[in-house]
């Protein structure tokens, strides 16, 4: 199966960076403290120059307007760790399928950049595709097909018009659904290895980065045919879980490391 390769975006990484770091799939969430804790620790002590958070930092965000109400929440505790942190270093954010809602108020108040999917990040004269990587699971057809009509400007502009508390209502009972499909062993898609290859080739890059589907690996892309192609797939994150699931994807001029969190 094919798609059209998208827009690639393209960031060029200042020269005093040494170190970047890649994270995803945290799915915060308030009645998860652990993974919030740990989140919010690595932020506070990483030593990158750069971090960038490649989709799903949130388990769910139903719009910007739930920050800042007249008791501050969950979801202000979040954007004041990511406004902190971007007062030291850059803080980069790529939409994924669960927080695809966030919009230019976060961002601001986080003091958060938002990335374009995918983007090519110009590191150490390497070229480094990064996405969330929603967009190549294409065997999913039925969520593809609810991924087309969510990032629409109709269907969100719709969706942002109801009241908070339906809005928050609705996401609670999504995630109650998708909670109960895990329990249930349910198989999900893998990311579509044509699809990336092709993306790969669009943006000139040997290097695909990202996150979604919780399997952390790497997979040669190669096909037989060689050319060194690769994806590098990131950890999600459950620090309540055993053993505690919080890892960082390392970039530095020696190359890539897996940095697992104590």
């Amino acid at each position: 199966m094919t798609a059209a390769v998208p827009q690639i975006a393209e960031l060029l990484a200042p020269l005093s960076w040494c170190t970047v770091d890649f994270i995803s799939d945290l799915h915060l969430h308030a009645s998860e403290p652990a993974t919030f804790e740990a989140w919010q620790n690595y932020m506070q002590t990483t030593p990158a120059d750069a971090v960038f958070i490649l989709g799903d930092l949130f388990e769910v965000w139903v719009g910007d307007d739930a920050m800042g109400n007249a008791y501050p929440g969950f979801e202000d505790a979040c954007v004041k760790v990511l406004a902190q942190t971007g007062e030291q270093v850059p803080v980069f954010f790529m939409h994924g399928n669960r927080d695809f809602l966030v919009g230019q108020d976060m961002m601001a108040r986080g003091n958060t950049v938002l990335l374009q999917d995918p983007t090519v990040l110009v590191f150490n004269q390497q070229r480094w595709l990064l996405s969330h990587g929603d967009a190549l699971c294409l065997d999913d057809v039925d969520y593809m097909r609810f991924r087309k009509e969510v990032r629409s400007t109709k269907w969100q502009q719709d969706f942002l018009a109801r009241p908070l508390a339906e809005r928050q209502s609705i996401a609670a009972a999504l995630r109650t659904q998708s909670e109960a499909r895990k329990q249930a062993g349910a198989v999900y898609a893998d990311v579509d290895a044509d699809c990336a290859r092709a993306w790969l080739l669009a943006a000139d890059a040997r290097v695909l980065i990202h996150g979604h589907t919780h399997k952390p690996a790497k997979h040669d892309l190669g096909n037989g045919l060689g050319g060194g192609l690769s994806r590098i797939v990131l950890s999600d994150w459950d620090a309540a879980a055993q053993p505690p699931r919080a890892e960082v994807l390392r970039l530095s001029a020696s190359g890539l490391q897996r940095v697992t969190l104590s």
